[in-house]
């Protein structure tokens, strides 16, 4: 057996996964990425006594499963082996952090340069500063450096275009500024509470679908139940971090535009949302609102009334100015054919969640490998097929639409008790186990695995999130393209520095 197939939020034994020889692992993973249904959530590498272990975990969007194959290599020597990524491009940004974190060579790899100069980084001489941007040696064209330090409330990244003229012929983007070490301090987490409160701070727009994911990996390493209605309860939770974080990208689009009633509107319909969340569990970004394996807020008849009525109150408001923005000749004149990234070039690159449905990819973990409640929402992803900025802008409102759908369907079937109930005792993780966990966040796919020791500690913890694929997608949608378009495909798509740079 060449990788055993696995289901979203499920844990197994480590001794479970199989270990093939690299050749054996090199064609494998490369026989999975062929088919069009299949695309890889994570690839890394975790540290043995043998040497280096690599673990790949290939999604089936059809078959509704995730494979999970593993190789062991050598440390000695600076190890030298061949590259995935001269195939298959999808695979470039995970070979490349291998090789910063443990310097393993890539043979064929076309751009094996650093990914977030980690502290841990086996080449401790290497300095950002002395970064190898791609350059073009010519009299006519010139170079323009933005960043990292911005003028705006933007966390730190530099990006280094190419133009000629006033069109931009490359984008190189250059993040890694902050890098936090999150998954080491995730090891050194005494409590499920602890390890949830950190998950919550992996990117701060983002806070249901990290702490989600986290939680979903201790609860299947521990056993832990999930009840019917914290299954509805974090299903609600994602479904209005997505129309908060959607409006407010709708409202940020519409500013540079210059579409001001839009802008002003859109940013305050964002504010009852969050506020819904204030109301529900005292934070207007919902941290304290999933734990593991228990409801500290548990949704009661209040809440209830409160999530309807804000809802209620928001889509009026909402779809007028929204109509309003997508039938202004004003607005769509910056919007149609500006930022386009093909079909073809968001296979290649491996984009996930809303870069992938503009350009017709049907790629949803709420539909491929639903949890919590999606398994009975029969969600159908929206799609979109001009991966232009309209699309991304109107892939925003009809996900909204959606969800607001959504939400009440799900409190429709929600059981309001009005119990509150207790955190879970203190369950021991699987010992030598590994447990992956997909969520779809508002911007893509999230993934967490974790790895624990043979006393059920946990002994690896590796994250990945949706920009990691995308910030490629934004370098390929300003080619060709003014550089004065790049703050709106910049927004367009709102890629995270933070839960990138982990």
């Amino acid at each position: 057996m060449s990788f055993i197939e696995i289901e979203n939020n499920a844990a197994i034994p480590m001794q479970q996964i199989p270990v093939l020889d690299y050749t054996g692992f090199y064609e494998e993973v490369g026989r999975l990425l062929h088919n069009e249904h299949c695309h890889c959530v994570n690839y890394y590498a975790l540290p043995e006594q043998q040497g280096l272990r690599l673990i790949c975990c290939i999604a089936n969007d059809q078959a509704h499963s995730v494979g999970v194959a593993s190789s062991i290599i050598s440390l000695t020597d600076k190890p030298v082996i061949k590259s995935l990524s001269q195939v298959h491009t999808c695979m470039h940004i995970f070979e490349r952090e291998i090789h910063e974190r443990y310097g393993v060579g890539f043979e064929g790899h076309p751009w094996l340069k650093p990914v977030r100069f980690p502290f841990d980084r086996v080449d401790d001489v290497s300095k950002m500063a002395d970064y190898p941007f791609y350059g073009i040696s010519s009299h006519e064209l010139h170079e323009v450096g933005v960043g990292p330090i911005h003028a705006g409330i933007i966390e730190p990244g530099h990006f280094r275009f190419i133009c000629h003229g006033e069109k931009v012929l490359h984008l190189e983007i250059h993040l890694g500024y902050q890098h936090r070490g999150v998954e080491k301090l995730m090891l050194e987490k005494e409590n499920f509470l602890s390890a949830s409160v950190l998950a919550e701070s992996i990117a701060g727009d983002t806070v249901v679908g990290h702490n989600s994911a986290c939680c979903q990996v201790l609860e299947a390493l521990g056993g832990i139940p999930v009840t019917h209605n914290m299954q509805i309860a974090r299903t609600v939770a994602a479904e209005l971090e997505r129309i908060a974080m959607h409006t407010a990208d709708l409202s940020a689009l519409c500013t540079d535009v210059a579409f001001q009633l839009g802008s002003a509107v859109l940013q305050g319909l964002r504010t009852i949302i969050i506020n819904t969340f204030m109301a529900w569990c005292g934070n207007r970004f919902a941290r304290k609102l999933i734990r593991v394996g228990y409801e500290p807020y548990p949704v009661n008849k209040d809440i209830v009334a409160v999530i309807l009525q804000n809802l209620d109150n928001y889509e009026k408001r909402y779809c007028e100015v929204v109509d309003k923005m997508f039938d202004m000749p004003s607005v769509l004149a910056r919007f149609e054919q500006t930022g386009v990234v093909s079909e073809a070039q968001t296979r290649l690159i491996g984009a996930v969640g809303m870069a992938a449905r503009t350009a017709g990819i049907p790629r949803d973990i709420r539909q491929s490998h639903p949890y919590s409640f999606y398994k009975n929402l029969n969600h159908k992803p929206v799609l979109l097929h001009s991966g232009d900025v309209k699309a991304r802008a109107k892939i925003r409102d009809l996900e909204i639409r959606q969800s607001l759908k959504y939400i009440r369907e799900m409190l429709a079937h929600c059981n309001i008790s009005g119990e509150s109930n207790n955190p879970v005792p203190a369950y021991k993780l699987q010992p030598s186990g590994f447990a992956i966990s997909l969520t779809e966040g508002w911007r893509g796919e999230i993934c967490h695995c974790a790895v624990t020791d043979n006393t059920g500690k946990l002994a690896h913890y590796k994250i990945k999130e949706a920009s990691l694929h995308n910030w490629m997608a934004l370098a390929l949608a300003v080619r060709n393209n003014e550089i004065s378009d790049f703050p709106v495909c910049n927004k367009s798509f709102n890629l995270s520095y933070c839960g990138y740079d982990l």
